[in-house]
């Protein structure tokens, strides 16, 4: 119950990661709103935190809206109290080439994954800074890292990394932590993998030979490394970028093999 008595926000919070990590932030004991675009989603997710005995409650709107991003802070402290925990997930990918990826692509795209961030942070960062306590949780991509495609996605993320560390050196002497969690690909029902397996259905199995540990990550992977960096047990992380990827960056596998037979 590391998360007893805290307030968290999940943004994007409806499924996949988000979804998950809502979940695991209630089932150790924290009071959640879960921030979502699509109200059905955010209201399933709620039902099962409350389902499980749970606190939770839904704010539906854009992330890029700077209003609605206000009043999902102002609903969170007028109805728990404060904010502990901000975990900004929400992100959008489109345009898996620059060739296919036009200017109103590219806004669109950095608005929701690095405006959205930016916006949350913001507004958390009075609440948090007045208690003198606080942790972000940026969710970031191994596609910051490397080329995977989906540039304008990548570059938002890269930019993700870089908000990452200014929040953690510029907050951080008022007791805000910020840190970043980047995974690789994750099994979940987002669009861009709704689009892929469609295309081709086994789509996951064909990446997991990439993946040293032998699979892409589930969602329950990611939320347990987000967990780990808002709760006290990471006082002293702060700036950090935790990779979560069963080691996709660590090292070509596969080409080695090649390579040595």
């Amino acid at each position: 119950m590391r998360f007893r008595g805290r307030v968290a926000i999940v943004t994007g919070g409806g499924e996949g990661i988000g979804g998950a990590t809502a979940q695991r932030l209630a089932a150790e004991g924290a009071a959640v709103v879960v921030n979502d675009i699509d109200a059905a989603r955010a209201e399933r997710c709620v039902a099962a935190i409350v389902g499980a005995g749970g606190q939770a409650m839904a704010s539906v709107g854009s992330v890029t809206d700077e209003e609605a991003v206000g009043a999902a802070v102002a609903l969170a402290v007028a109805r728990f109290g404060a904010v502990d925990v901000l975990v900004n997930n929400a992100a959008l990918t489109t345009r898996s080439t620059l060739a296919d990826c036009a200017p109103a692509d590219w806004d669109r795209e950095f608005a929701v994954t690095l405006r959205g961030a930016f916006l949350f942070a913001r507004k958390v960062l009075a609440p948090m800074t007045t208690q003198g306590r606080g942790a972000i949780v940026n969710i970031g991509s191994v596609n910051a890292l490397m080329y995977f495609g989906n540039p304008a996605y990548s570059a938002a993320k890269a930019g993700l990394l870089s908000l990452t560390r200014s929040l953690a050196v510029e907050a951080g002497p008022r007791g805000v932590r910020t840190n970043m969690v980047s995974p690789g690909s994750v099994r979940t029902a987002n669009p861009s993998w709704t689009a892929r397996q469609q295309r081709d259905p086994a789509i996951f199995e064909k990446l997991a030979r990439w993946y040293p540990v032998g699979r892409v990550g589930r969602p329950e992977d990611i939320a347990a490394a987000i967990c780990f960096l808002a709760s006290d047990e990471a006082a002293f992380v702060n700036g950090a970028n935790l990779v979560v990827d069963g080691g996709l960056t660590a090292g070509m596998g596969v080409m080695a093999h090649e390579l040595n037979g």
